[in-house]
């Protein structure tokens, strides 16, 4: 590929920094970033990669800010983090041989089933309920699972990992959303060691996005922490629905394709 440009490097900063934004309170930013990256002519694997080296960032600021604030003991976590990084790494080594055009065609029903769940869902707010599974049990189960879905596929993780913390482990919106951008630390740096090893990141590109998505994330954490569940609910719930909706709206989703060969055979 050509020589990313300068304007071409501002606008990925820009847009980066909404991601970081978004992503620290709600999840998504992939959203953001990956199509933006690809519009500016980034082949499909530099992406994936680089995306990890922003994404990075943005999960690394919005953690330090939460810590700092007591919402999330980063030395207690440190275990369930390190299971997040194995499970990023081994999904990152088998993203190849992964069936992904079935996580492509569940993942849109599964992120409505999800906004769907926060809207309708009473009483959700950033008080701790109880939990359904312990501690060391949820660490060894769900985190790498979904670590490694992060690794091999990665849209949605951030909504995974907060419907998990919210209906299993108990806890609060704001407690869930710092515990998600911890684990999705975690999953980005295994699956980020695997993309440095094969060669798919364009620095330049990674780290001038990682700049905008570490001032984003710092300042929607700190917006989060200030407002708390009224800010986070609705915006989780408008998250799903449009990564939902840009999936299914992409010609080449396996969806659209069986309906259009349905159509075709009417």
């Amino acid at each position: 590929m050509q020589d990313i440009t300068l304007q071409i490097l501002l606008l990925l900063f820009a847009a980066a920094f909404f991601a970081g934004f978004v992503d620290s309170i709600a999840g998504g930013g992939g959203l953001v970033t990956v199509p933006a990256m690809l519009l500016a002519g980034i082949p499909p694997l530099q992406t994936l990669g680089t995306n990890k080296v922003q994404s990075i960032c943005g999960a690394a600021s919005a953690t330090i800010a939460y810590a700092r604030q007591g919402h999330v003991q980063l030395r207690e976590q440190l275990p369930m983090a390190l299971m997040a990084v194995i499970g990023g790494m081994l999904g990152a080594m088998l993203a190849t041989i992964m069936p992904s055009y079935v996580l492509r065609v569940i993942l849109p029903f599964l992120l409505i089933a999800i906004a769907l769940y926060f809207a309708i869902k009473p009483n959700l707010g950033d008080i701790e309920k109880h939990r359904r599974m312990s501690a060391g049990l949820f660490g060894v189960t769900l985190v790498p699972l979904i670590g490694f879905y992060d690794g091999a596929f990665g849209p949605g993780t951030g909504s995974f990992l907060m419907l998990a913390f919210v209906t299993l482990a108990g806890f609060g919106l704001l407690k869930a959303t710092a515990h998600t951008k911890l684990l999705n630390f975690g999953s980005n740096l295994g699956s980020l060691i695997v993309f440095i090893f094969s060669g798919a990141i364009l620095w330049k590109v990674g780290l001038t996005m990682g700049l905008g998505q570490f001032l984003g994330a710092q300042l929607g954490s700190r917006l989060a922490m200030r407002i708390g569940a009224k800010l986070i609910k609705p915006l989780l719930v408008v998250v799903c629905i449009a990564f939902a909706v840009k999936l299914l709206a992409d010609p080449s989703h396996p969806v659209r394709i069986w309906l259009g060969l349905l159509d075709q055979s009417l």
